[in-house]
């Protein structure tokens, strides 16, 4: 049976996602876009990309402004002012346009004198503070910070996190932190997800994760009150848990009195969450069930939580 063969000089494809799939490509080219503008661009943002103009495109890309944990692989040019310039450049925004966000941003993180020096001159905090305007100028709905404060000292730190708290409260700017540090969540956040292999195990409010932390890993990284006792290994304990207004109440002297015990701390801290004091605390129950009533007794009197556990028990 013979065939007849058919010679085709070309193909035509309708590129829009029904002969071909497309997606990666697009999803990759902007990626690419991103992380030369500086930005992080997630599968998730190129399906707000689809059906768009490109110019819209942009717009939608530039939402997100980012902060990483090191400011000098940020660093685009020369000059203070050009460095900021870049991302609304880039967005093809106009030259006063531009030069009106450069010098607002930069007047933001108080770095409007530094304009005309050049960024590897300045000092780690500077960098970062370059590093924020820099984003702002961009005018974005979000702001991405990788670890922002890590390779910081604790006075910059706690300098460039009162920033973005003032920046989140006046300007509306959403702010996305990410960190393992305990400390920067509860100086600036109010809310927090916890993620342990690549999951997300448990989130809510700052103040209920911190006040009551339900999964593993959020206790480890919380209340690292097991630390440094290895002798109480073994022992039942109670983890009391102060809510605002018992925190700094001296609840374990009265304890100690009205029970006629002594009360083994085997840790404790105390925290400033959204401008109120909690804190937790791990003490040693002791053998005579009797005392050991008497002591949740008047626990319950004082309204302070509590829940009974060992110290390796999830």
């Amino acid at each position: 049976m013979e065939r007849s063969i058919t010679m085709l000089k070309g193909i035509i494809f309708d590129l829009d996602g029904v002969i071909v799939d497309t997606a990666k490509y697009h999803y990759l080219a902007w990626k690419e876009l991103a992380e030369e503008l500086g930005f992080f661009f997630s599968e998730n943002d190129n399906e707000r990309l689809k059906g768009v103009s490109r110019m819209r495109s942009l717009e939608i890309l530039l939402e997100v402004g980012m902060v990483f944990q090191n400011p000098d692989n940020q660093i685009v040019a020369t000059i203070v002012e050009d460095d900021v310039a870049f991302g609304p450049e880039n967005l093809g925004v106009p030259t006063e346009e531009i030069r009106k966000r450069v010098d607002n941003a930069l007047k933001t993180v108080d770095m409007y004198v530094y304009k005309d020096h050049a960024p590897h001159m300045l000092s780690g905090g500077q960098k970062q503070r370059v590093a924020i305007a820099r984003a702002l100028a961009t005018d974005p709905k979000v702001l991405l910070c990788d670890e922002a404060t890590s390779a910081l000292d604790p006075n910059t730190t706690s300098q460039i996190l009162a920033l973005l708290k003032e920046i989140n409260e006046k300007m509306g700017v959403t702010i996305i932190v990410i960190t393992h540090e305990m400390k920067v969540i509860e100086q600036i956040c109010n809310k927090v997800a916890v993620i342990d292999k690549s999951r997300i195990v448990e989130e809510g409010s700052v103040r209920d994760v911190f006040t009551s932390p339900q999964s593993q890993i959020a206790k480890q990284m919380i209340l690292p009150v097991n630390e440094g006792v290895p002798e109480a290994e073994g022992y039942r304990c109670l983890r009391l848990v102060f809510d605002g207004t018992s925190a700094f109440e001296p609840i374990i002297s009265g304890l100690s009195r009205n029970c006629d015990t002594d009360v083994n701390i085997l840790g404790a801290n105390t925290k400033n969450i959204e401008g109120v004091a909690y804190g937790q605390m791990l003490i040693q129950l002791p053998e005579d069930k009797e005392i050991e009533q008497k002591i949740k007794d008047y626990l319950d009197l004082k309204r302070v939580k509590y829940k009974e556990e060992g110290l390796n028990v999830e």
